[in-house]
């Protein structure tokens, strides 16, 4: 009598980290440097991005359709709109063997993203809760605008509330430690038992963001618990639940998000006073602004840029483009200003004729723009 097989047995879950934080935090700076540690050796990425032109992904390393393959070893993918979608298709594909295997997953959200359908998705997926560990929420909090992001964005708000661990950033940008203490006890308040560590001080490292153990919402504030619940309630619905929760222009009847594309190479000149311009006149307005930018003057190694209101890293010349495609490509998220204002300020340095609309001259020459030092300088 023949003996019958025992019943394979599933793998062990896969731990999966959630990485949130509001537009600018430094989301990707800081996963770009945990990419880097042996502990992160064959993990699989999987960044969210908006819209018709993503760039974090491209901002990574090198792209293969919507899958990556970072220097590092790690892969890393893009999803626009279902999550649970994204992560069945890709156990499907290392389960046949048709990607590289990858021990661990990181989801990095959209900056205004609200964490309660990802958690709902993750925690309470009948298959996905199988194959995938929630090891934990970490979320950065930008030092410089975190008091008034908190006040102004309820998307922050939930953000730090449902953290296991909380990393401050830019603290080296503000004014007085007395700012970071109040701003740290204001998170205290949000999420009492959250780890609060300081980026810049070097605490941020995979030991002490990884492997903290199952995600626990009980732990957290009561208002956590309600957010999940309400997921569970609304997931019933006969619509794309996720996909409507990372439609950032549904988020605030002020903010909009668009993406501006160039085909042709900007003098430098004509974008720096562009940059300065749209940065020192409006930043209150810019929630974030992220491109890969080309330029005349070398334009095989663009020029990619970051900002959030009116602070923008100093702009990096890649040693090539990490694509095929070659064209500026600028994502754009304004709080209370339409993109048209920005399209326009645009087309006129890049001399794109408009009826009503100001050329390059009539912006450089004007007694107020920065290149004269006039009002706006």
């Amino acid at each position: 009598m023949a003996m019958m097989e025992p019943a394979k047995r599933p793998p062990p879950p896969f731990p999966l980290t959630v990485l949130t934080g509001f537009l600018g935090a430094g989301k990707t700076t800081l996963l770009n440097r945990l990419l880097t540690e042996p502990a992160l050796a064959n993990t699989l990425v999987i960044i969210n991005e908006f819209g018709e032109i993503g760039l974090d992904h491209l901002l990574v390393e090198k792209i293969d359709g919507d899958m990556v393959v970072m220097t590092s070893g790690c892969l890393c993918c893009t999803v626009r709109g279902d999550l649970s979608a994204t992560l069945e298709d890709l156990l499907r594909r290392r389960d046949n063997n048709r990607i590289a295997p990858f021990d661990r997953v990181i989801v990095e959200t959209t900056g205004l993203a609200d964490p309660a359908p990802v958690l709902h998705t993750l925690m309470y997926h009948p298959y996905l809760m199988l194959r995938f560990r929630l090891d934990g929420v970490v979320t950065l909090v930008d030092a410089l605008n975190g008091a008034a992001i908190l006040d102004r964005h309820p998307e922050a708000v939930k953000q730090a509330a449902v953290a296991d661990r909380l990393v401050i950033t830019k603290t080296d940008l503000i004014e007085t430690e007395a700012l970071l203490i109040e701003l740290q006890e204001r998170l205290s308040t949000l999420n009492p038992t959250a780890v609060q560590l300081i980026a810049a001080r070097g605490e941020a490292t995979a030991d002490r963001l990884l492997n903290v153990g199952l995600y626990d919402p009980d732990h957290k504030i009561p208002d956590v618990r309600r957010w999940l619940n309400a997921e569970a309630l609304d997931s019933g619905h006969d619509h794309d639940h996720h996909a409507h929760a990372h439609d950032i222009n549904r988020h605030d009847a002020k903010i909009r998000a668009f993406a501006l594309r160039h085909t042709e190479p900007m003098r430098p000149a004509a974008f720096e006073l562009f940059l300065e311009l749209l940065r020192t006149a409006h930043g209150a307005h810019l929630l974030r602004v992220k491109g890969i930018v080309a330029l005349s003057d070398d334009p095989a190694r663009p020029l990619v840029i970051h900002g959030v209101q009116h602070m923008f890293h100093p702009p990096a010349r890649l040693d090539a483009w990490p694509d095929e495609d070659h064209t500026t490509r600028i994502v754009f998220i304004l709080y209370d200003m339409e993109p048209s204002f920005v399209e326009a300020l645009w087309n006129g340095f890049a001399n794109i004729a408009a009826p009503d609309a100001p050329d390059r001259a009539a912006l450089t020459e004007s007694p107020l723009s920065p290149s004269q030092g006039g009002l706006l300088g």
